[in-house]
């Protein structure tokens, strides 16, 4: 269980690292949520690889995904933050 917990952290800073990098733009975020935006990422491509597969080895479909289907998820994430969360602070 706590190798689980260690692996969801380390894939959801790199995750979210990648997705801050290839998003453009400055994104104020703390390394903390740099590693939630990975986490949500990669169960957003857990979920969107059962969507497309529809195969799933463990017989559900939120699931964590991979390293590739959580960089695909936390850009995706990133891309929604950016466009939807900061329209209510611009003047």
């Amino acid at each position: 269980m706590l190798g689980l917990i260690i692996s969801l952290i380390i894939i959801g800073l790199i995750a979210g690292a990648l997705a801050r990098l290839i998003i453009p733009g400055k994104q104020h975020m703390s390394i903390l949520m740099t590693i939630v935006l990975g986490i949500i990422g990669s169960f957003v491509g857990g979920f969107l690889g059962f969507l497309i597969f529809q195969h799933d080895p463990m017989d559900g479909f939120f699931q964590p995904a991979g390293i590739i289907g959580s960089i695909i998820g936390a850009v995706i994430v990133l891309f929604l933050y950016t466009r939807f969360a900061g329209r209510g602070a611009r003047r």
